[in-house]
């Protein structure tokens, strides 16, 4: 009864992905673990090196062995052969989660330009997203794939699901909203405030961005953090507008 008055808050249905839509997920979420695990071999490479005196040695590179070969302690004496035998192996392990990473990118941008099909629908919104200037193909198949590909209401509840609403506080006559509930999809929440920062430098001339100064001016620390998330929530409105009625963000500018 709640739900055919349409009183969301006092219930309301769950609306379970479709097992195309969360196998669609899986690439962009394999592709944040393999970044996670190549940071760990990173550390512990550079850590390994420290050890001995040794900063500066970069493993990401692609002279990475030629750099290893070069390599001596802090003291001017050669690595130990055990300590350089051991960084060849996290090396081999490392290179071993570069080619995966490669593989899953290679991977998340076919999907991304199927023209027919049961994912033609999916990629068109990945597309549109990518073509807005500051958004890259990593963002838009994570907004594409864990946003949008449901429908929303109203901005409300869409701000909600990504969690950046707020949480109401209602004591006797007082009723106010509190900070953000974060009750959402945290993979899009950070997707969307990274893509905030992106939009200032990427789109500085567009509205949204003069909002954000005019707000912010010189601040930096927690004001300057606070109004980002703002921004967030402003532009995720304005791209979820964009994907449903083709109203671009307004000043906003186009890849080439």
């Amino acid at each position: 009864m709640a739900h055919h008055r349409r009183e969301p808050r006092v219930w309301s249905p769950v609306r379970v992905p479709a097992p195309a839509d969360e196998d669609a997920r899986r690439t962009h979420r394999e592709r944040q673990n393999l970044l996670k695990e190549r940071g760990r071999h990173v550390n512990r490479i550079k850590g390994l090196c420290a050890q001995q005196g040794v900063y500066g040695y970069e493993p990401i590179r692609r002279d990475r062995h030629e750099q290893l070969a070069r390599l001596v302690t802090g003291d001017g004496r050669p690595l130990p052969p055990r300590l350089r035998a051991e960084i060849g192996r996290a090396l081999r392990r490392l290179e071993l989660v570069l080619e995966q990473i490669g593989a899953v990118e290679a991977e998340r941008d076919a999907a991304a330009s199927v023209k027919a099909g049961e994912g033609a629908g999916r990629a068109a919104r990945i597309a549109a997203l990518g073509r807005l200037k500051g958004i890259g193909p990593e963002i838009a198949a994570v907004l594409g794939n864990e946003v949008f590909y449901r429908r929303f209401a109203n901005r409300r509840q869409l701000a909600a699901y990504v969690g950046l609403a707020p949480s109401p506080y209602r004591s006797g006559g007082l009723s106010r909203d509190q900070g953000l509930s974060r009750a959402g999809n945290p993979r899009a929440r950070t997707a969307v405030v990274e893509l905030a920062w992106l939009w200032l430098r990427n789109q500085p001339e567009s509205p949204l961005s003069a909002w954000f100064v005019r707000r912010v001016g010189g601040l930096k620390g927690r004001i300057k953090r606070i109004m980002v998330v703002a921004l967030a929530r402003k532009l995720l409105v304005a791209l979820w507008r964009y994907l449903e009625a083709g109203l671009v963000p307004e000043g906003a500018v186009l890849k080439g």
